[in-house]
């Protein structure tokens, strides 16, 4: 058992994030403040020496120690957290350059350079297509909490809602585009893009769907919105009339996520779905010319070898979406994988370094871009999520929740506002609660933490967060 003191630190939190990389936490205790524990002669004891404080000193002192202890040494460093490509960005600015950035966050990050320079490359991207931050420019999110099943990983707000429940929802979910919309066009607020994720919009049926969009449009002003976006995930629940229904709502981009090709693990994971449904989603989408696809891949799933991987991505080239999506598969405490097997994200990771890096090259040689790029904990050998995209195709809702430069204004169960602050860099958060009954049962008052949250200014510029905003963000956080 390895026991690590790293009580002196100014952030201890980072350093256990840090620890996570390294070590699965069945093998590792890290002391917490006004705590005992007794050392074993068998415990490995790593304590930080005095005068080491600052953050990014201990942290790369104790990469250090880790390394040393147990022979690994993770890709992205000491880096821990969610946005690197954001981080390569304040680094180009303070350095001056990209070189400088690459140097720093080898010198000083300890990235291997494929990392680096996939993070050069995002970046770059992300310049020629997302422009600079405007606070007036809002993204609006819809969330749909509903699936036809719970997948094996998922630890997401979704439920399998029953028809009358499902239409109790819509019904207060509307009430609040409403007041969101009028809001918005109150204080003069441009929507730069509109997406409806979940959960799964097209559990709905076409009528609802139809429905729900034409209200979205007539609620906001979207004379000026760039993109139009309804995932559309679970190939089982895909017709051509939904997604003609989305199409002439003017949407124009919606995802189908296979996640895998193959069979057997569709149903270890809980997809009651078979690749040929895919297939025959994806031509769904070409007999009513949707402009933009979007497919998610899931490296690392439960049994698959690279080759599966490689072939499940094979066959997405072939229908030549104009975006995918690579996940590196994380187990959350909420999945039922987690239950299973509490250790497997630490089992995977060299499977899962050969799919991503093949898949890195294939969808190179296939002309797609990494547009962005976030982390997660508990991910499959610490891996990362890139969006990949043809030139033109690339998805700005998903640049900008990146990147933190946007006030997101979020709508329905689960749904976490941010309101951007250009003078502070920083958001502030405006939650919904996550279970859709209690959303029903408090629909004014999650209008009400906006009022106050968001709409605050009729000028439309981002308000002073209020103590009772605050309050109930700190409350959701806790739960």
């Amino acid at each position: 058992m390895y026991k690590i003191d790293c009580n002196q630190a100014e952030r201890p939190y980072d350093l256990k994030e840090l620890v996570r990389m390294f070590l699965p936490p069945s093998e590792y205790q890290v002391l917490e403040e006004g705590t005992e524990w007794e050392v074993l002669p068998e415990d490995t004891l790593i304590r930080l020496p005095d005068g080491i404080i600052e953050k990014d000193d201990c942290k790369r002192w104790l990469w250090q120690e880790l390394s040393r202890h147990t022979g690994k040494t993770p890709e992205w460093g000491i880096l821990t957290g969610v946005r690197p490509v954001k981080l390569f960005g304040e680094l180009v600015h303070r350095t001056g350059s990209p070189e400088g950035a690459a140097e720093t966050l080898k010198e000083r990050y300890y990235l291997d350079p494929e990392k680096i320079r996939l993070l050069a490359e995002t970046w770059q991207v992300q310049q020629e297509t997302m422009g600079e931050g405007d606070p007036r420019k809002v993204a609006v999110y819809i969330g749909i909490p509903f699936c036809p099943t719970r997948c094996l990983y998922c630890s997401f707000t979704s439920n399998q809602g029953k028809p009358e429940a499902i239409a109790r929802y819509l019904e207060a979910l509307k009430k609040e585009i409403a007041f969101a919309g009028a809001e918005t066009r109150r204080c003069g607020l441009i929507v730069e893009s509109v997406y409806m994720g979940g959960g799964t919009p097209t559990t709905l049926t076409a009528e609802q769907l139809a429905d729900l969009l034409a209200h979205t449009r007539a609620s906001f002003d979207l004379s000026q919105c760039r993109e139009f976006t309804v995932e559309s995930g679970r190939p089982d629940t895909i017709t051509e009339e939904k997604l003609q229904a989305i199409l002439d709502s003017g949407a124009e981009r919606i995802s189908i996520n296979p996640q895998t090709m193959k069979q057997e693990t569709l149903d270890r994971i809980g997809r009651n779905h078979t690749p040929e449904e895919i297939r025959q989603a994806f031509q769904m989408a070409k007999n009513v010319a949707m402009p933009v696809v979007n497919a998610d891949l899931i490296a690392g799933l439960p049994g698959e070898e690279p080759e599966d991987f490689v072939n499940s991505l094979q066959e997405m080239l072939d229908l030549r979406p104009a975006n995918i999506t690579v996940h590196t598969l994380a187990v959350k405490r909420a999945s039922r994988l987690i239950e299973q097997e509490k250790d497997y994200n630490y089992h995977q990771g060299n499977k899962v370094k050969r799919m991503l890096e093949a898949g890195s090259r294939m969808l190179a040689e296939a002309g797609y871009r990494p547009y962005y790029l976030y982390r997660q904990k508990q991910m499959t050998g610490n891996f990362e999520n890139v969006g990949y995209a043809l030139p033109g195709t690339e998805n700005l809702y998903n640049m900008k929740i990146m990147e933190e430069n946007q006030t997101i204004i979020a709508l329905g169960a689960g749904g976490i506002s941010k309101v951007w602050y250009p003078a502070e860099n920083r958001l502030e958060r405006v939650p919904n609660v996550s279970n859709y009954e209690i959303y029903i049962e408090r629909l004014e008052e999650m209008m009400d933490r906006k009022r106050k949250g968001i709409f605050a200014d009729a000028a439309g510029t981002a308000p002073a967060a209020t103590t009772e905003a605050k309050a109930a963000n700190a409350a959701e956080e806790e739960s």
